[in-house]
C-alpha cells in the first residue's frame, strides 16, 4: 500500500509536505502541490482512513440499526437515511435487529468500539416488549450521540424523530364518523410497539368524543403466530355488522381490502378502509387505498441532521423531540 513516507521519498522532500500538499495548505507552493498530487494520483495513494479517524477523533461514519430490513417503512427510512448522510459527508455502516434485543445489543456493541460517531436506530420489538433499554442508555453514558426514529422509548432520554401516531388515528377515525359509520373496527398486528399503542389511543379517543356513536370499540389485535389473512377473512365472514376499518399497521389494510373484494363487500359504499401503507402498495389494489402517509423520507433526513447537530456541537446537552406531521390521503376506499 502506498504512504505517505513512499511519496515523500519519490519526492526527496518531508512527509509533513507531502500531506500539507494533499491538503491544499497555503504553506505549500502550486508547483509542489502540483507535483505531489500528480504522483499519488499515478501510485492510487489512497489515505489510511483509520489513521485518519483515529488523529481527529472523528470516523464521519454513522451506525444505523433498524429491526427489519423487509419492512417498506425501514427500508425507506434506511434510504433516506443514506442519501442525506452522503450529501453531508458521512457513511453509514447499517445492522438489523430482527427485531431481537440480543442482536440490538450486539449491534451497538460492535460499532461503540470507535466504528461509528454515532447511532441512529428504532427500537426491536423485543426491546420495547421486555422493557429493558439498558444497553443503549450505556452507549449515551459514553457520549455517544443516539438519535431514536419511530419506536422509542420514554425511558431513554435522547433526540427523537416521530411521527403523530395518536393524531394520526384520531384523524382517520373522525374521517371514518364523519361517513356516519356505525362500526368501526380497529386492526393491529403492532399491540405490543409504542407506535402501536398510541394509534390505539387515538382511535379511542376519537370515538368516544363522538355522542351519536353507540357500538363500543372494537379492537383486533392480531399476534405474530397468526394468519393475518385467515383473521380478517373470519373477522369479515362474522361479523356483518363492521362498516368501517382502520388498520394501523403497514399491511392489514391490504389484506382487508383484498378479503372484502373476494366476500364481495361493495368498497366503499358498505365497508370503508384505511391503512398506514406506503406508497408501495397502492398501484396494486384496485380500489386505491385510502392511508395515512408517514412521511417517511423525511424521518430519515431529519434524523441524520438531528444526529449530525449534535456531532458538530458537543456543547448540546438538551434532547429534542422532532413530529413529522403526517397526513391522511383519501383515495377509492372511503368517501
Amino acid at each position: 500500500m502506498v504512504t505517505l513516507k513512499h511519496l515523500a521519498e519519490q519526492l526527496n522532500v518531508s512527509v509533513s509536505t507531502v500531506s500539507k500538499a494533499l491538503h491544499d495548505s497555503d504553506e505549500i507552493s502550486p508547483d509542489t502541490i502540483e507535483r505531489v498530487k500528480a504522483l499519488a494520483k499515478f501510485l492510487n495513494y489512497k489515505p489510511n482512513r483509520l489513521a485518519v479517524s483515529l488523529k481527529s477523533s472523528k470516523t464521519n461514519t454513522i451506525g444505523v440499526v433498524i429491526p427489519n430490513i423487509l419492512n417498506h417503512f425501514f427500508a425507506k427510512a434506511l434510504f433516506a437515511i443514506e442519501k442525506e448522510a452522503t450529501k453531508q459527508g458521512y457513511n453509514i455502516i447499517t445492522c438489523v435487529s430482527n427485531e431481537m434485543r440480543e442482536k440490538e445489543i450486539n449491534s451497538l456493541q460492535l460499532l461503540s468500539n470507535g466504528s461509528v460517531d454515532g447511532f441512529i436506530m428504532s427500537i426491536a420489538e423485543e426491546t420495547q416488549v421486555l422493557k429493558k433499554v439498558d444497553h443503549i442508555n450505556a452507549i449515551l453514558k459514553q457520549n455517544i450521540p443516539i438519535v431514536l426514529f419511530d419506536r422509542v422509548s420514554e425511558d431513554i432520554d435522547c433526540d427523537k424523530v416521530i411521527i403523530d401516531d395518536f393524531g394520526a388515528a384520531y384523524e382517520a377515525t373522525k374521517h371514518l364518523l364523519s361517513e356516519g359509520r356505525k362500526h368501526i373496527t380497529l386492526i393491529s398486528s403492532i399491540d405490543e410497539l409504542s407506535v402501536g399503542k398510541l394509534r390505539v389511543e387515538g382511535y379511542y379517543k376519537a370515538i368516544s368524543e363522538d355522542k351519536k356513536y353507540k357500538e363500543k370499540p372494537n379492537v383486533i389485535t392480531i399476534s405474530r403466530d397468526e394468519s393475518i389473512e385467515e383473521r380478517i377473512e373470519n373477522l369479515l365472514n362474522t361479523d356483518k355488522k363492521i362498516d368501517a376499518i382502520i388498520a394501523i399497521d403497514n399491511t392489514s389494510g391490504v389484506v382487508a381490502l383484498q378479503k372484502a373484494l373476494k366476500l364481495n363487500i361493495d368498497v366503499p359504499k358498505n365497508l370503508s378502509i384505511i391503512g398506514f401503507s406506503d406508497e408501495n402498495v397502492l398501484k396494486f389494489t384496485d380500489p386505491k387505498l385510502s392511508t395515512v402517509s408517514q412521511h417517511t423520507l423525511d424521518i430519515g433526513k431529519a434524523s441524520v441532521e438531528m444526529l449530525i447537530h449534535k456531532l458538530n456541537d458537543k456543547s448540546l446537552s438538551q434532547n429534542t423531540t422532532k413530529t413529522i406531521k403526517t397526513n391522511l390521503i383519501l383515495r377509492g376506499t372511503t368517501k
